[in-house]
Formats: C-alpha cells, structure tokens, sequence
C-alpha cells in the first residue's frame, strides 16, 4: 500500500495566494529612483585600482564574485557582505550585491572593460517581488536596477543571466577568484579557465597600499571605534552586575559598530580574568570580576567595509593592581619598541622582533623564562613563545586580517612602505594553569592593540585618542565613569 506523503510546510509565512490577491499585486506601483547623480563613496579612486589589475593581467578575462548568500538556519540568509575584492573594484558594499559578479574583459591594447553582471530589481508584475523569500523586494528590500547601478558605478552593466552565456562556448584565457562562489567555480571549472592562487594573490598585493581615501575611512573605522571603547567603560556598573557580563560588554560595543558603520569588523572579544588568555574568545558568556582585568578586542566596520581593530586591556575595578600593573608594563613596553620599528623599508617582521625582545627580556628579568633571553629569541629555541605565542600585527584595511592572500615576498617577508595600515598587538597569555608560573601571575591575559599608517618618516598612531598607559587609562576611566 502506498502511503500518501505528507505536505511538507516550506516555511511560517508561505500562505496560498489566491489569483485575484496576485492580479491586485501587480497593480498601482509608483516608480521609485535613486537619485541620478547618486555615486558610490569615493567614486574617483575605482577606475585607478581596475587599470592597475588590468595591467597585471593582459589579454585575460578576469572573474571577481561578490559571493553568494550562506544559509544561517531553515530559511534565514547570514547577513550579507560583498568579497572585500568585489567591493575594492567597485565601491559596492551593500547586502544587494549576493550573486553578483564583476568580468574585466580584455579589450585589446586598451586593457580591459570592466562588466558587472547585477540581479535587476523586481518587476511588479509577477510574483518574485513579493514571493520570493530570498530576493524579492518586500522581503530584503529594494535593489539599484542596471541602468542605476551603471550610474553608482561607471561600470557596464549586463542581467545575470547573461553570465551563462559568456561562460559558454570558445573562451579567452580566464582567471576566476575562486572559492567566492561556487556556481561560478562550477560555470569556469573547463576549458581555458584558471583557477589558481594569482589573481587572489594580486589582488590582496595591490591592497597593500591604502590611497588616501582609505586611509581616511579607517581613520573614520578608528575613530567610532574609540567611541564604543567609550560607551564600554561607561556601561560597566551594569555589566559587572550581570552575570553574563562579558556579554553586556559585547552588546554595548557592538550597538555602536551597527549604529555608526556597517557593524563589527569581527566578532567583538570580550574577555575578563582568565579568558583573556584564550587567545579568540568569542564564546563571551562569561560574568566579570571586579578584581580582574578586561580584554576587549573590537573594531567597527565602516559602511565602506573599512575595518578596525583595537584592543585595550583594562582593570574592572578602574585600577591596576600591581601584579596587573608589573605585566601590563611590560607588554606595553613592547608594543612601544614594536611601533619604533616602523618606518618605510623596514622588514615587516621587525616590528614584532623587536617587541619579543622586549617580552622574552620581562620574562627573563621575572625570573618566569629559566634561560637567557637571547637563547630564548633564538629560532631553533623560541621557548619564550608558551607566554605569546601569536605574531604582533598584521595588515588592516576592508578586512581586519588584510591582504591575507598576498605572497610572502610582498607581505610577512616583505619591506614596509609609506600608506600601509597595520596593526602592533604584541600580548602576553599566563594560562591559570600554568605550572611554570608564579601563582600571583596565573590567569593573567593582556594584549595592547593599536592602527598604525606608515608615514613617509616613520607611522601615525591611529589610534591614539585611546590612552595607552597606566596612569592614563585609571585616569580616563575614572572621568568616564564620574
């Protein structure tokens, strides 16, 4: 006997629509454009970086996707961010731009002709604008239509459906950002197409450098940053009393990312006591210790997508004891011998030597490292590593970790150049169970995190409305939370 099969329900909100109710939807709609001399952010500086990627590459077509929509649960979308490589060629950063795709298509001795293939708005006749869950109107709301994105852009626009028929048949040689969106790897995988690490590599290297409309966004990043430290340390009374503090603190923090950029640059970690010693606590469930310290690593991601990423450590009770104090010196020791390091054709790397140095010295002096600090910074030994174990920085810009596909050569292995943006977050991590240590330093995590723009003479802290010392961070929060 066969048994009927059950309805499944597709979703909560899936009522029947009957043919009178889908007549009357498709009528009485009053046009709604964008403004026409509407431009995305800095408009000027987009042509430049596509000539400087069409230069890299002659002769090829080149394949950048905005990415496609991931699955949260049942029926809910992640929100949505464009690849920060789709977004640096175009200046599109908004939750519209899922399945998008941008083709530089070789033209001759002119280079290339950058195409954007767009989903267009939906028409009012028929039932995807109000029915389709994923991408209709009424449901995640109104997109540019091609002749607007053209106008945002200064690109040529193309349907999205007309990516498969350029997919299609006889090709020219074809570079693709692979692993951005699977169809598109799936449409590309034969033939002439290439899908190798080149054109990821290239595109992270011409990041390396921020023009100065980036630089400004970042410092626009850094300076709302600074803004939810802020109302951090303001919020802390109540966030003490809850008993998932670290939580309060992460709310606080994050309501200001969405309120003034695009959200955070990262999931903000909150960390008091001993989960400052894991080094991406995420998890931020924890209650807070009025005698214990407070790591809070955050940045607020612009509209642009521009990131940043600041960590301060900071005494719950608004003072340091002195244990706290003797460790929180020391680190902030070597970030200062870090940031001394940075000027225009310095190694990468020399920032975070000289700051170990500085760390594996404090150890020594303490007593906690049994060998000489030299013996320690040796690469066949590195023993100073159990209380640091993370390098102290990394290049920031539309991601927090920027530029991470770059080759050594031109990144960690690479010299510093004036308008990098980088980060100097040298830490230390005494585990509380740590049988090497002193009980009075176990449980111990403090990391001093700050935004950094190589400058033709040396670099510009960025960050440097946020105080850095002792004496000056007891003494902000004490006005803050007069």
């Amino acid at each position: 006997m066969t048994r009927p099969r059950p309805r499944i329900a597709a979703g909560s909100h899936d009522l029947a629509v009957s043919p009178a109710l889908d007549a009357f939807m498709g009528t009485a709609w009053a046009a709604t454009p964008l403004p026409a001399d509407q431009r995305v952010p800095g408009y000027p500086e987009f042509a430049r970086r596509r000539a400087r990627l069409s230069a890299a590459f002659p002769g090829e077509r080149l394949i950048v996707p905005a990415g496609r929509l991931k699955v949260r649960c049942n029926d809910l979308d992640h929100r949505f961010r464009p690849h920060s490589a789709y977004a640096w060629l175009t200046g599109l950063t908004g939750e519209d731009q899922a399945d998008h795709v941008l083709v530089l298509e070789p033209a001759g001795p002119e280079g290339h002709e950058p195409v954007l293939h767009v989903r267009p708005r939906s028409p009012r006749s028929g039932g995807e604008f109000y029915r389709d869950r994923r991408y209709g109107e009424f449901w995640v709301g109104r997109r540019p239509d091609l002749a607007e994105a053209a106008r945002l852009t200064g690109l040529r626009t193309e349907h999205l459906d007309d990516l498969d028929k350029l997919l299609s048949g006889p090709q020219p040689p074809t570079r693709v950002l692979a692993g951005t969106d699977a169809l598109v790897d799936q449409a590309t995988g034969r033939g002439s197409f290439v899908q190798d690490d080149e054109l990821a590599a290239v595109l992270s290297e011409l990041r390396l450098v921020k023009d100065t409309w980036e630089v400004q966004q970042l410092q626009l990043a850094v300076d709302h940053t600074v803004a939810g430290f802020e109302d951090v340390v303001r919020a802390l009374p109540a966030a003490l009393r809850h008993h998932r503090g670290e939580r309060w603190i992460e709310g606080v923090f994050d309501l200001r990312a969405r309120a003034e950029g695009n959200g955070p640059s990262y999931t903000t970690i909150a960390a008091s006591g001993a989960h400052a010693c894991v080094l991406h606590w995420i998890r931020n469930d924890g209650a807070l210790d009025p005698d214990a310290l407070l790591l809070l690593d955050a940045g607020v991601e612009t509209d642009t997508l521009y990131a940043a990423d600041i960590t301060r450590t900071l005494p719950l009770s608004g003072t340091f004891t002195p244990v706290q104090r003797q460790a929180y010196e020391l680190v902030l020791a070597a970030q200062s011998a870090g940031i001394a390091a940075l000027r225009p054709g310095a190694r990468f790397r020399d920032f975070h030597r000289a700051a170990m140095r500085v760390i594996a010295e404090g150890l020594a002096d303490w007593g906690v490292l049994r060998i000489p600090a030299d013996q320690a910074l040796a690469e066949d030994n590195g023993l100073y590593r159990r209380y640091t174990l993370c390098g102290s920085g990394h290049m920031l810009g539309l991601d927090y970790h920027d530029c991470a596909k770059a080759r050594a050569d031109r990144y960690v292995d690479g010299t510093l150049e004036a308008g990098m943006v980088l980060t100097v977050e040298p830490g230390l991590y005494l585990q509380p169970d740590d049988e090497t240590l002193p009980l009075e330093l176990r449980g111990l995590g403090i990391r001093i995190e700050d935004d950094l723009v190589i400058t033709e003479d040396g670099a510009h802290l960025m960050s440097a409305a946020l105080p850095r010392t002792v004496t000056d961070i007891e003494s902000w929060m004490a006005n803050l939370l007069s």
